[in-house]
């Protein structure tokens, strides 16, 4: 049974039509890549699904329950978690902190019991701060804990920012572009942790301009060009489709 389906979705800005009748599914126990040249409309798909943008027709829904109008703290909490293109954490705060802050979502002490220190909130924090160590382990930064996220590399940012969506306990999470300025040798190590992150039991769908890692890891691949979807399929069927050769690399070649 999929678990995130897209049924003839489009957005409009204005006079700028960013998605046009887009239809894929996120089935059980995969990873699906979203790829496309620069502008196709993949991020706007992320987006949707996060309840950052609104749909202008079409649907899409996440387990039956639709995302039109759910606000994406809500989001969070059915079980869908993500990454972006450009990093986003709390520099100033170390990478526990901010790996903790991720499960904001599913805390149930209200003001009182932080205020109160009651035992429940007492408790509650507790399994927060072992699931962001959980988290951190899973993506070797368990030495790093107690490290400010600015005093990382790069490439350690990126791994911190999936270890914060793991964090959240997502049933499925969306990665926006992982292995945007990794070296070949950071490429590899994050291929086998999603191949990890996939054992969990987490379905993926991914962003991604590498067309290593892309080939690599998914079972099946959505091409966007334009805001339309261009060719659906396997690594090897997209590899050969002359229709995505043309959209990356032009009618000439």
């Amino acid at each position: 049974m999929p678990h995130l389906v897209f049924e003839d979705v489009s957005v409009r800005f204005g006079g700028l039509l960013a998605l046009c009748d887009v239809s894929f599914e996120l089935r059980q126990g995969e990873i699906l890549g979203l790829i496309g040249p620069n502008g196709a409309g993949k991020t706007t798909v992320f987006n949707v699904i996060t309840g950052v943008y609104s749909i202008s027709s079409g649907k899409a829904t996440y387990d039956g329950a639709p995302l039109a109008g759910t606000p994406p703290h809500r989001i969070l909490g059915m079980g869908l978690a993500r990454t972006f293109q450009n990093i986003r954490l709390f520099q100033n705060m170390t990478a526990l902190e901010n790996v903790m802050i991720a499960q904001h979502a599913r805390t149930k002490s209200g003001v009182a019991g932080a205020v109160l220190r009651l035992p429940s909130q007492k408790a509650e924090e507790a399994r927060i701060r072992d699931k962001a160590r959980w988290a951190l382990d899973f993506m070797g930064l368990g030495d790093l804990a107690d490290e400010e996220a600015r005093n990382l590399p790069y490439g350690l940012q990126r791994r911190l920012e999936i270890s914060r969506a793991l964090a959240s306990v997502p049933q499925t999470i969306l990665l926006d572009e992982p292995a945007a300025g990794l070296n070949p040798t950071e490429s590899s190590a994050l291929m086998e942790d999603i191949s990890r992150i996939l054992e969990l039991g987490v379905n993926v769908l991914m962003v991604e301009h590498d067309m290593k890692v892309v080939m690599g890891l998914c079972s099946r691949i959505v091409v966007l060009e334009h805001g339309e979807k261009i060719a659906e399929g396997a690594p090897a069927e997209i590899r050969g489709n002359q229709r995505v050769i043309e959209a990356y690399l032009g009618t000439s070649h």
